[in-house]
């Protein structure tokens, strides 16, 4: 049903305390569903020879402990649901003796990678994945509703504007587009100092291509923070992605 490798975390993975990092656990989960779709030959030479690939719609993951440098760790992923053009996962992150360290969901769809858009799954689409059962824990839907910008009411702040800046090669993947994990790396940097990530979600909209402009606006609550990467630079524009980073003080 699921799959799994092991791994120690090594220090190019880990930030200035030493431990892994959120972008960091999010390549492993990237990485542990790569290495499943190659076991069973449904990889990236494959996907590619049938125009086909699985593009990332939404995460939505929870980090119960950042484990330290040397560490040892057990990823996980259970693809637990096909429909339409949609495939679901899970992902979890454990020490060998079974502490669970992050875990996730994940909204994925297949597209022709051709014409760009969604297409119905087949039976060779989902030939070799076998589901499993859906991790119980109350993962919030796809979308993210944004709270109110503060224009209107008194309650909330401003969104603050960042400066923009353009797309270079490092941002993309093999896909030609902006990795996943790259958006979450940008949104961090404007994380507020001294603050820890226990929630992280993200929403992906548009793909981003090389010399695309990132127009960031940043709206700051107690608990959380929004990170939109905007097309325009207008707040009210459509977005690459809007990530949400919820933090760790108010939740332990």
């Amino acid at each position: 049903m699921g799959y799994s490798f092991s791994s120690r975390v090594r220090y190019s993975e880990t930030g200035e305390n030493g431990c892994l990092t959120l972008p960091g656990i999010l390549d492993y989960f990237q990485d542990t569903c790569t290495f499943q779709s190659e076991s069973i030959n449904q990889g990236m030479l494959h996907l590619r020879q049938r125009n086909r690939a699985w593009v990332l719609g939404a995460w939505h993951v929870v980090v119960q402990r950042y484990p330290s440098l040397g560490e040892e760790i057990l990823t996980q992923t259970i693809p637990y649901q096909f429909k339409g053009c949609m495939g679901l996962r899970n992902f979890i992150m454990q020490t060998p003796t079974g502490e669970r360290l992050a875990w996730a969901n994940s909204h994925w769809a297949n597209i022709n990678t051709q014409t760009g858009m969604p297409v119905r799954l087949t039976e060779e689409d989902t030939r070799g994945y076998e589901l499993g059962t859906p991790l119980q824990w109350d993962f919030a839907p796809r979308r993210i509703r944004l709270p109110e910008s503060g224009i209107n009411q008194n309650i909330l702040p401003e969104p603050e504007k960042g400066d923009p800046f353009q797309i270079q090669h490092h941002h993309l993947d093999s896909h030609r587009h902006v990795n996943n994990c790259q958006y979450v790396r940008m949104a961090m940097d404007y994380l507020p100092a001294g603050r820890t990530v226990s929630q992280l979600r993200v929403e992906y909209m548009h793909q981003a291509l090389l010399g695309d402009t990132f127009y960031p606006f940043i709206l700051n609550l107690p608990d959380r923070q929004y990170v939109l990467f905007q097309i325009k630079p207008e707040w009210e524009a459509d977005a690459y992605a809007v990530v949400e980073l919820v933090f760790s003080d108010f939740l332990f």
